[in-house]
């Protein structure tokens, strides 16, 4: 009975959850064994398809790592590529999470299926980590332009792919959340100590899911004490933490974009679908000292984060936290063109945080516990409810030219003093039931500098990795003035919209107020002659489709079928209906 050093913030075991594991009384359902050490004798309850276990082959995992790049900086391993593999079944390692990093919330394990550590031009391509029992790809202290793609992540025991320095390479390091150096003891000089950290690599295009089946601390993307990490075009979901997480400023410079980031937070709580913290050389956990320290010694907020960190073009979704969460002191951001899709975004403390032109639907944003002269900056935003600070008494360089969905969110924000030349209204997005958030050309959102962007390039770009991949949830948009909450599209030539209102549901006849209304059917559509304006949809390849974006996402699993059934409402009562066409 031991554990609890996952969590760095020293709390010990939970006083409630337990892991359990080898007890013969609990094997009592298929696919659970029992190995008795005295007797050597491994017990298994089988599948039902398997009839004969004298016949049948057992594997049993026997190393932690199937591939290790070992060198230095002085003498690296180059220019290896490892493509088109299937890795699976290490040894799970949720026992040795024992590192502390940089007063990190976690501690981690320095490994994983694929180790590099002195490695410069490595690749890891279109490889499948299939149920590893730990991190799948860990870039450990000095690595040099290497690069992670096109790779498929699946039920990973811990994180998938980390970048993580040497503590060495730190200036003045403190390893848990309440310590601190002095502030007289600091070492003042900027940047890192030595070049023994992860620079200038990649992961890029790709899918990562249900992460964390072990380990509860984890990433689909961890990283610390690295500088100029790219991150771009992943797609990352169903995850029990955050699906991309920067711990502590050491050293900056990321690029995280055209990530698609949803369905997260399952397991965990207070962060979100991004997280962040900056608890770097200056920071201390008590505000008043922090304010001081912020006020006589400015340069040390970015003596750690050196280059800016920027997080462009990604979508994120979080129903358990923030979509984006900058924590603790997160320092020296630009964050631009990025669609929140339900939890907002919240900066808490740091410095120089420039926020604008994103989209922030059925929520808003979050700021937490401001420093006087911060430099943050945030505009040119859409947000569909109004601002939810916390401890705010100073905002800011500038918190205006925003665009709020209704008056009365405008009105309570300039009442605290911002956003003096911000406008309020409905954005005009071009077609948000399936989840196009550019505005037309009449939105009044460009007057305050709003830029529409595109909104359908997230997550991975590989055809057989889009075919795989989960769609995000796309919201039903509330709180916006002079809309529904939904707007029609035009659909294989169908005129469609969520069926949402009282006077729908009567001019159909439906006992409730779900499916996808019909509003107009065009000549030249394959379902001319077939589906009527006024019946509703309710199930598309035998699948219920209550909404518009389940119909189209449902619609792009499998496009080459032949032929295609719908369920349909009409006449007070439900007709199956077949499609002799394929819908191209």
């Amino acid at each position: 009975m031991e554990g609890g050093y996952q969590n760095n913030r020293q709390m010990g075991m939970h006083d409630k959850y337990r892991f359990v594991e080898n007890i013969f009384e609990e094997l009592d359902t298929v696919g659970e064994w029992f190995y008795n050490k005295e007797e050597k004798l491994l017990y298994y309850y089988p599948e039902k398809s398997v009839t004969n276990l004298a016949a049948a082959k057992v594997e049993i995992p026997r190393l932690k790592h199937l591939f290790e790049f070992k060198g230095s900086e002085k003498n690296p391993v180059r220019n290896i590529n490892i493509e088109g593999l299937e890795l699976t079944h290490t040894l799970r390692t949720f026992m040795e999470t024992k590192e502390p990093l940089l007063r990190s919330d976690w501690t981690i394990y320095r490994g994983g299926a694929v180790l590099m550590e002195g490695a410069e031009s490595c690749q890891v391509n279109a490889c499948y980590f299939n149920h590893v029992g730990g991190n799948a790809v860990f870039l450990s202290n000095y690595n040099r332009n290497n690069k992670i793609s096109g790779c498929h992540i699946a039920y990973a025991g811990a994180s998938g792919v980390c970048f993580v320095g040497d503590p060495k390479a730190v200036r003045s390091p403190s390893f848990e959340y309440g310590q601190f150096v002095p502030v007289n003891d600091i070492d003042t000089a900027r940047g890192p100590k030595t070049n023994n950290y992860p620079a200038n690599c990649t992961v890029e295009n790709t899918l990562m899911y249900g992460l964390g089946q072990i380990e509860k601390q984890v990433a689909g993307v961890q990283i610390s004490m690295s500088m100029s990490i790219t991150a771009t075009h992943n797609t990352i979901y169903d995850v029990p933490r955050a699906g991309i997480n920067i711990s502590e400023g050491t050293w900056g410079g990321h690029e995280i974009s055209f990530n698609d980031v949803f369905n997260t937070v399952l397991e965990s709580g207070d962060h979100g679908a991004f997280n962040s913290w900056g608890r770097d050389r200056y920071w201390n956990p008590d505000v008043p000292v922090m304010n001081k320290i912020a006020k006589d010694q400015p340069n040390l907020i970015t003596a750690d984060v050196i280059k800016t960190i920027t997080m462009h073009d990604n979508r994120f979704h979080c129903e358990h936290g923030w979509d984006i969460d900058l924590d603790d002191g997160s320092s020296n951001y630009h964050i631009y063109n990025n669609v929140c899709l339900n939890g907002g975004l919240k900066l808490r403390e740091g410095f120089y945080r420039t926020v604008e032109n994103n989209v922030i639907l059925n929520n808003s944003f979050h700021p937490h516990v401001w420093f006087e002269n911060s430099g943050d900056i945030f505009r040119h935003n859409i947000v569909t409810r109004n601002y939810y600070p916390i401890g705010i008494k100073f905002w800011g360089k500038e918190i205006d030219y925003n665009f709020f969905a209704d008056q009365a969110s405008l009105e309570k924000s300039q009442k605290e003093g911002t956003d003096k030349h911000s406008a309020f209204g409905n954005p005009e997005f071009i077609n948000p039931s399936i989840g196009d958030y550019r505005v037309k050309s009449t939105s009044k959102a460009l007057a305050v500098g709003f830029k529409s962007f595109a909104t359908d390039k997230f997550g991975v770009t590989s055809p057989a990795l889009r075919k795989i991949a989960k769609k995000a949830p796309i919201p039903v948009l509330k709180g916006i003035e002079g809309v529904s909450q939904s707007q029609s599209i035009e659909w294989f030539g169908l005129q469609i919209k969520n069926l949402e209102t009282l006077g729908e549901r009567s001019a159909t006849g439906m006992p409730e107020e779900i499916g996808i209304l019909v509003l107009k059917v065009d000549a030249g559509s394959p379902f001319a002659g077939v589906v009527k304006a006024n019946d509703v949809i309710l199930s598309f390849k035998k699948k219920t489709t209550n909404k518009v974006a389940e119909l189209v996402a449902e619609q792009q699993k499998n496009k080459s079928d032949k032929t295609v059934e719908i369920t349909i409402f009409r006449n007070q009562s439900t007709q199956k209906i077949t499609l002799d066409k394929p819908l191209k």
